[in-house]
């Protein structure tokens, strides 16, 4: 059986940063599992459902015939024992990302020693992007066609019309 690595998230909605770190997640292990965090806690702008279908219609447009989508609820741990996988993926955008996922990865190990965090930086050119700014954008229907894939850019424009 080969490394099979965990990519979890909000992914609420992807990114092309995502999708960067995705992309470079593929091509070093042999599965990669892109975990969709459902959060009942957190309102996101998008449900579970939605992102996992957004993130799938993304999928198609690349060719990364070793990544598959699923959601998951709970600990990160707990759902990469479920699946048999001792490795977490993380995107690193700026050093500001940096001490949070540090704080998580070490979290993680004290859980979990037997799981290893691998950290993956964005391009220079996706560095900037966020979830959390590409809602905002949409929300005042500005472009966000520089920051997502088109399936995203259309399901935001449906839902503002």
């Amino acid at each position: 059986m080969g490394k099979t690595a965990i990519y979890p998230g909000s992914f609420d909605p992807i990114t092309k940063g995502h999708l960067d770190v995705l992309s470079k997640a593929s091509k070093m292990f042999d599965k990669v599992i892109i975990a969709v965090l459902k959060n009942d806690a957190k309102k996101g702008a998008l449900s579970t459902e939605e992102r996992v279908a957004l993130i799938e219609e993304s999928l198609k447009e690349l060719d990364l015939p070793n990544v598959e989508v699923d959601s998951f609820d709970g600990l990160t741990i707990e759902y990469a024992k479920k699946v048999g996988s001792d490795i977490l993926i993380r995107g690193l955008r700026a050093v500001s990302d940096f001490e949070y996922e540090m704080q998580l990865s070490q979290t993680n190990n004290a859980l979990a020693p037997s799981i290893t965090t691998v950290f993956l930086i964005t391009k220079p050119k996706y560095n900037f992007i966020s979830s959390s700014t590409v809602k905002e954008i949409a929300k005042y229907k500005g472009d966000i066609s520089k920051f997502v894939p088109e399936c995203v850019v259309r399901y935001f424009n449906n839902i503002n019309n």
